[in-house]
Order: structure tokens, then C-alpha cells, then sequence
């Protein structure tokens, strides 16, 4: 890889373009950061006024499974980058598009690796890094799926092998979530429902991402890797629903975040999880810093290339000694690093760091730690999710005033045309509030409550409808 050092004005002869398969709400702040310094965005996906495609030079809308439609728009644009941004696509064609000499950010073999569950399990156990257990199986076999599920035992997981941000997954307590796990993982999926994963639940302390980041060295001689501070998240029902970084890792590193099953979905009202009433151990949260960073160096050393990688990890304090598992990789920036669009400067949030790093520009550390080039946020802050309960075309948003009334605050709307819902593509996520504040866990409440402001409709559900979402929340 070479380092960049001239750029040329978009949609001329000599610009550099870069090229998204997907172009949702990760996708639109790549290619705003991208806008930033001159690049000429193309924007793919299967639906049309996708985010990103609203802030792009040009959008197609295909059916990305279709390899001969990604050749066809890769033939016709000529791009100097190519970025993958969803699972959802013909994973097989990135290589094909690497041989004729187009950039693969990070790498074809990265992505067809990290974004299939048993391909990226194989590579994080080739890492070295600790898994939990875990085993495959047929959907289409209900028998073969119930054997899988009890050689892991109760309670696990259940993921389709092909999917994102939580589509196709079930927390399976006992034998009677069996049926409704196969339905997920076959019907809700994003991308194949053909195989899932089922594995062993494993009674974190914290839940987070390593956002590491491979690009060139100052000096254009070399790959390196600089880490962002790790980001703390909750799911519910498999899905990201907010997330919280700070300077201090302290204040959330290792931190007990639920009881068993709630990060699942399992209503559990525990004044530990609302008030976050802890003493904060610094020795351990350096340790445990120190073991996410080594975690995520082994895993993206094994993938290689350039760009953003999403490190999903568990943390747990056993025996006074802090633990790192990992869960999967994703080869692009993850959602729940959206909380950098404000813990981080302007040009270095997760979008602006893929783009850096894909186009061969210097990413400079704040600093080292440990021996790990390391990248600090500029203020403790959080993210939340907006979600909405109306689906339909042409939704529309109430209570943004009072959301952004507050010091600290910001609201970002995806703009997507449309909601989906129950018995459709699962696609509700329309948005997220973002705060800073005076450690991490004030700035999750502050975008708790900002984002639980914000009302929803669509032209076919008249009704205003809010944030039904109590679970795991910091505010009664």
C-alpha cells in the first residue's frame, strides 16, 4: 500500500473514488468523512434513498447477492476503493475484484472471513484468542439443531452464520426457545439463514468493541495498528442499543453490567444496573485495557489489510484476574462505535478513521500505552439507539427540540426513507442521540433521555408512538 499525498477535485478525470457496497447510517459517515477531503463517493444498496446514498456523487440500488450486478457497477465506475458495508452482498466477487487490481478495504479474504460467524469463530480461534463454546448446525434439521444446542448447554446463543446487528439471533434459555431460534436464524436473518452457530453464553462483566485500526505509519514505510479506547455496549434482543466511551476506562472497565440473560433481552430491574453504584478498581481497568488491545492486535494481525476493525469482546474478572473472550469481528466500522461521531474529533471518528486508513493516510496516536499506540476520546460520551415501533414510508420525527435542549447533546437522524417492522426486513433503527458528559454513565443517561424524547410516525401509522424500550435503561 502506498501513501496518499495528492488528491484531485471529485468527478474528474484523476479523483479518487471510493465505492460503497451498503450505504446505511455506517456507510453515510464514511462517506461524509470521505466528502471531507475530496473523494468522489459512489453509493450502493438493494433499497433506493439509502443514507449514504443521499450523500453520495452517484447511488445504484441492486440486489448486491447478484455478483454480475456488483461486476457490472465495479466495471462501469472504475473505483480506487472498494468498501464493504454490510454482510448482504456476494462476498466471492471481492476476490475477482482484487485480482484485476482494485483496493478491498480492509482485504477480500478479511471480509469473506469476518463476515461469516463460522469463518471468523475458525480465524479468532487460529488467533489465539480465548472463545467461548460453540458448535454449528443445520436450520433446516430440528433435530440436529436441538443436539447442537445441549452439547453447548443451557442458556446459550443462536446466530445465523450470515447476518449483522443482531438479525437472525436468540437467547435460547431452555428447550422450549428451540423452535423460535430456528425461525429466527432462518427467517430474520439479513444474510444466509441456512446455517447457525449456537454458543455458550459467558457471564461477562462488560460487553465492548475494540475499534482497532490498521492504516500506514507516519512515515508511509509500514502497517501499524492504534487503538481507540475501548467502548463499552448493551444489547437487547441481540441488537446494539447504546454505548459509552470516556479518557477514564475506569469508570466502565470491568464493570458488571447485567445478570444473566438480561443482555439478551430479560427485564431485570437491579438498582446496580440503573444507578451504576460502583467502586471503580484502576488496576484492573488497566489490565483489562491492555488485554482488549492484545486480544484485538492478534485477531486483525490474522485478517490483515487496512481500515476499521469491530472487535467484539467480553470482559469478566475471575479469580481477581481479568478475562477477555472474544465474539466476533467485523472487517468495517461497527454501531456501536457510532458514539464516536461525538467522544472523538472531527476526521477521527470510525467513519474518518476507515477512510484515512483505506486511502493510505497517517492516523497519529494520542499516545501509547503498554506498548499499544492508543487514541483517547476527547470527552466521556455515549450513544443511543432510536428505534421506531410505526413501520411504513415517509416517517417523521417529534421532540427533537427538547432532545437537543439539553448541554451536551446532539441527535443524529439516519434519513431512511422508510421503516420497516414486524414481518418485514427488520430495519428499525432511524437514528441515535449522542451526549457527552461529566463521566461515561452520565452521558448514557443524558442520551437515554434525549433519545427517549423523540416520537415516531409514518404515513401509514398515523399515531405518534415513542421509545417503548425499558430494558437495561438507566432511567426508570
Amino acid at each position: 500500500m502506498e501513501k496518499l499525498d495528492i488528491i484531485a477535485a471529485p468527478l474528474e478525470e484523476k479523483s479518487l473514488k471510493l465505492l460503497l457496497f451498503g450505504a446505511g447510517e455506517l456507510g453515510k459517515e464514511i462517506a461524509i468523512e470521505a466528502q471531507r477531503l475530496g473523494m468522489e463517493i459512489v453509493a450502493v444498496d438493494r433499497y433506493e434513498r439509502a443514507p449514504a446514498q443521499q450523500v453520495a456523487h452517484r447511488a445504484y440500488t441492486v440486489n448486491m447477492m447478484d455478483a454480475n450486478a456488483m461486476r457490472s457497477i465495479v466495471d462501469r465506475e472504475r473505483p480506487d476503493i472498494i468498501i464493504p458495508e454490510i454482510e448482504a452482498i456476494d462476498l466471492d466477487i471481492l476476490f475477482e475484484f482484487e485480482e484485476d487490481g482494485y483496493l478491498v478495504t480492509p482485504n477480500a479474504r478479511a471480509t469473506y472471513a469476518a463476515m461469516n460467524r463460522e469463518r471468523i469463530r475458525e480465524l479468532i480461534v487460529a488467533s489465539g484468542v480465548k472463545t467461548g463454546a460453540y458448535a454449528y448446525t443445520r436450520t433446516d434439521d430440528p433435530l440436529e439443531f436441538r443436539d447442537a444446542v445441549e452439547k453447548i448447554g443451557y442458556p446459550c446463543f443462536s446466530k445465523a452464520i450470515m447476518s449483522s446487528s443482531g438479525k437472525g439471533s436468540y437467547f435460547i434459555r431452555g428447550r422450549e426457545d428451540i423452535e423460535a431460534a430456528i425461525n429466527a436464524a432462518r427467517y430474520e436473518t439479513r444474510g444466509s439463514g441456512e446455517m447457525a452457530i449456537i454458543e455458550e453464553y459467558v457471564p461477562f462483566d462488560t460487553e465492548v468493541t475494540e475499534l482497532a485500526v490498521r492504516h500506514l505509519d507516519e512515515d508511509g514505510s509500514g502497517i501499524v495498528t492504534t487503538f481507540p479506547k475501548p467502548i463499552g455496549h448493551y444489547q437487547i434482543d441481540g441488537d446494539y442499543h447504546s454505548s459509552w466511551q470516556s479518557p477514564n476506562v475506569a469508570e466502565y472497565l470491568p464493570y458488571h453490567v447485567d445478570e444473566i440473560g438480561e443482555s439478551a433481552g430479560k427485564d431485570n430491574d437491579n438498582d446496580r444496573n440503573r444507578n451504576h453504584d460502583h467502586d471503580p478498581d484502576p488496576a484492573l481497568a488497566k489490565e483489562a485495557e491492555k488485554k482488549i488491545y492484545e486480544a484485538a492486535r492478534k485477531i486483525t494481525d490474522e485478517l490483515g489489510g487496512v481500515g476499521v476493525f469491530g472487535c467484539e469482546l467480553f470482559v469478566r474478572v475471575k479469580d481477581g484476574s481479568v478475562e477477555v473472550y472474544a465474539n466476533e469481528c467485523a472487517p468495517r466500522p461497527h454501531d456501536t462505535g457510532m458514539v464516536t461521531y461525538i467522544s472523538h474529533p472531527q476526521g477521527f471518528n470510525e467513519g474518518g478513521l476507515h477512510v484515512r486508513a483505506a486511502a493510505g493516510l497517517p492516523i497519529p496516536p494520542t499516545g501509547t500505552r503498554g506498548g499499544y499506540r492508543v487514541f483517547d476520546p476527547i470527552a466521556p460520551a455515549a450513544s443511543h439507539v432510536i428505534i421506531s415501533h410505526a413501520a411504513g414510508f415517509d416517517p417523521e420525527y417529534r421532540g427533537v427540540f427538547d432532545a437537543m435542549a439539553v448541554s451536551g447533546v446532539n441527535i443524529h437522524l439516519f434519513g431512511k426513507p422508510l421503516a420497516y417492522h414486524s414481518g418485514w426486513i427488520v430495519e428499525e433503527r432511524m437514528g441515535i442521540a449522542l451526549a457527552m458528559g461529566d463521566n461515561a454513565f452520565d452521558a448514557k443517561r443524558k442520551a437515554e433521555v434525549a433519545a427517549h424524547k423523540i416520537m415516531i410516525r409514518t404515513a401509514a401509522e398515523r399515531e405518534w408512538r415513542g421509545q417503548e424500550e425499558k430494558r437495561m435503561h438507566v432511567v426508570e
